[in-house]
């Protein structure tokens, strides 16, 4: 009797929790529907950007879609691009940007799928103009464990548009998609950069910054007294001045290996947040830069992510409403429960999200504030942390976001979407995730 293999790992961005399951490449899309659905559950992969569980199963089987990574069709006059759902947002940019073409909404990182970025409706700097990815995908094929193939557009098919868009992968395999790019004459962008103290400054910047595409802050979660809530707010719009439309070069940086655990603790977080804060010596700093080191800081280090050790990380993000004398409360005593752990973070991101509505039915952003914290996971202090940072999230009305999440408990995530079980009328039989299984678990 041949011995019992055991599955791959197959790790998410956090590389927390971990889980295994069986992992199927996919090459070409005739290549699904399976000859018969697995008996555990399945679910569709892209490049595992996801922070959490929401691209995890434990146990059954992954179906790994970044092989289906090729161009159909663009039409050069519209900018409207065809391709498979495992091409990477750093493809299209390689595509598009020499034709005068840029992504219509970016994340922080271009190494995620069409897939992904649909199954996750992600979200950029821009959302307050442009709303989410999922407003830029007119057309897609999902494609069911039955086998059914449905061409989905916000008049055919129109349920399991909404569902698959935000929908965390559920509704079954996305194929292909249409994005619909937007034009370009140049690589830079106008970038103003404005340093700030505390959340009434923050506010402030970003009402009068509404006009410029991109907006967004880093802000210091560590600093307490006199710099609680400093940052430096980024706001800026593409150049209007043309010049060549040239390829950009690969990361030559990687982290080569994981840093031991306790480099990452409060003293080199605050280090590092002062250190960056202090880098702009100038209250305003306005020039040219190129789009990579603005939308892309992270992406010039190669798995960054072992910078917080094999234990993982964790993110936590959320948005709150915009209720007239609670929103910045809610920010405060964020930011104080945060300093208040010992567990900082050097990756924290504030920005305010439009009024654009997203077609997906279980999509995150809704106006108002949004925060983005990395915390290295150290068992129990993590995981009260997160959890407390969730319950001032549900007291102020707000909600998580599940693409980052990895802890989020049953009874938040049923109080954030409440439309959770209209949704799950639409997921795949056969699809499941270890988020799901979580989130679910009580109901």
């Amino acid at each position: 009797m041949p011995a019992k293999t055991t599955p791959p790992a197959f790790e998410s961005w956090g590389r927390y929790p971990k889980h295994r399951a069986d992992v199927v490449p996919l090459y070409w899309t005739s290549d699904f529907p399976l000859s018969a659905p697995p008996p555990a559950p399945m679910l569709a992969v892209g490049m595992g950007r996801s922070y959490g569980d929401s691209c995890l199963l434990d146990g059954g089987t992954l179906l790994a879609a970044r092989g289906l990574d090729r161009f159909i069709s663009f039409n050069p006059a519209n900018g409207l691009l065809c391709c498979e759902a495992g091409v990477t947002l750093a493809e299209i940019l390689d595509f598009a940007v020499p034709r005068g073409w840029f992504l219509p909404v970016t994340p922080g990182t271009k190494f995620v799928t069409v897939g992904g970025a649909i199954a996750n409706d992600i979200h950029g700097k821009n959302h307050h103009v442009a709303g989410t990815f999922g407003c830029h995908v007119p057309r897609f094929e999902l494609v069911r464990s039955n086998g059914q193939k449905y061409d989905c557009t916000a008049t055919q098919n129109r349920s399991l548009y909404e569902a698959t868009i935000g929908g965390m992968g559920l509704t079954g395999l996305i194929t292909w998609a249409e994005v619909q790019l937007r034009p370009i004459v140049s690589r830079r962008i106008k970038q103003d950069s404005i340093k700030f103290t505390g959340l009434n400054e923050f506010f402030a910047l970003s009402r009068e910054s509404q006009h410029l595409e991109y907006t967004v802050a880093w802000i210091d979660c560590v600093a307490t007294g006199k710099n609680f809530a400093r940052g430096i707010f980024m706001r800026g719009d593409h150049s209007e001045q043309p010049e060549e439309l040239k390829l950009s070069g690969k990361p030559k940086l990687t982290m080569p290996v994981d840093l031991p655990a306790f480099l990452m603790n409060k003293g080199t977080i605050g280090a590092f947040n002062t250190a960056y804060y202090a880098k702009q010596f100038a209250k305003r700093k306005t020039g040219l830069i190129d789009y990579e080191p603005f939308f892309y800081p992270l992406d010039s280090v190669l798995h960054w992510n072992r910078a917080y050790g094999k234990q993982g990380l964790l993110q936590f993000q959320n948005v709150m409403p915009w209720e007239p004398g609670e929103y910045q409360e809610g920010f405060t005593q964020l930011l104080k429960a945060i300093t208040a752990s010992g567990l900082g973070s050097f990756l924290a991101v504030i920005k305010t999200f439009g009024t654009v509505k997203s077609p997906g039915m279980m999509s995150f952003p809704a106006p108002g504030p949004m925060i983005a914290l990395d915390f290295p996971v150290r068992g129990e202090r993590s995981f009260d942390l997160t959890e407390k940072l969730a319950d001032i999230t549900a007291e102020y009305g707000g909600k998580m976001y599940p693409a980052k999440d990895a802890r989020m408990a049953p009874r938040h995530f049923q109080q954030f979407y409440p439309q959770w079980q209209e949704f799950a009328r639409y997921i795949d039989p056969a699809f499941s995730s270890a988020f799901w299984q979580r989130v679910t678990a009580l109901a």
